[in-house]
């Protein structure tokens, strides 16, 4: 028998155009997802240069920030200088905050600046009382004017929802709407790091996000090695028939 008639006498894979193209969409899908974890990656090394990068410049002064020609946008994570006072009266406790295995809250409490300005300020971060319903023992604030340092954070990055507040008798927690819908505050919020009084400095700050590029350009090499794997089992599906 000659090598044409054995070639002939090969039986046809069925389905073969069908199995090809959707060996093509599975290998498109896999390079689609290794190029958007790639650019992932890119995002958040260019996200963590910057912060490095604005977290060791020198404390700036809120009227730098606020001026009409100025975007909070490219202050963010800069170290900011304010004068004003804190409003006790406009604090809340974001809920589900936990430091070094403990469950407690976050602390925002309205700082009204000097030179007009009104904002959140986050004092750090606070054990939860024994109970549900056991207040938190929070540092009290000292009355009239201070100075405060601390991180420009945008507005955006809030965290949104349900909170708890404490009640103006400062005897009970009540539940509070988004303190972003309650006043009409500046696009920013500080994370206080100190002041000009020793109660000001938080004994457990806000702290910065990680700062590693993460595992993004291994999963985008991982889901290129999946559309070789899927090329590669077509090719052996193909020539086993």
């Amino acid at each position: 028998m000659s090598l044409e008639q054995l070639s002939n006498s090969r039986p046809k894979e069925s389905w073969a155009v069908f199995k090809s193209f959707v060996a093509l969409i599975l290998i498109g899908l896999c390079i689609w997802g290794g190029q958007w974890q790639y650019n992932r990656g890119v995002d958040r090394h260019e996200r963590n240069a910057i912060v490095k990068e604005r977290i060791t410049q020198e404390a700036i002064a809120l009227e730098e920030v606020t001026t009409p020609r100025s975007n909070p946008e490219t202050y963010e994570w800069r170290m900011v200088r304010a004068s004003g006072e804190f409003d006790e009266s406009e604090q809340i406790l974001l809920r589900n905050r936990y430091f070094e295995g403990k469950y407690g809250f976050q602390v925002l409490t309205l700082f009204r600046a000097t030179t007009g300005e009104k904002f959140w300020v986050d004092r750090g971060w606070v054990q939860a009382g024994e109970t549900a319903l056991t207040k938190p023992k929070i540092v009290p604030l000292p009355s009239g004017e201070v100075e405060i340092v601390g991180r420009m954070r945008l507005d955006t990055s809030l965290p949104r929802g349900a909170f708890f507040a404490i009640s103006s008798s400062g005897q009970e927690i009540v539940s509070k709407l988004n303190a972003q819908s309650q006043l009409d505050t500046e696009s920013f919020y500080i994370d206080l790091m100190s002041g000009s009084l020793p109660q000001l400095t938080p004994a457990a700050p806000a702290t910065l996000p990680e700062l590693s590029d993460g595992p993004h350009m291994a999963y985008a090499l991982q889901w290129i090695f999946f559309a070789g794997l899927v090329g590669y089992g077509r090719i052996l599906i193909r020539r086993t028939r």
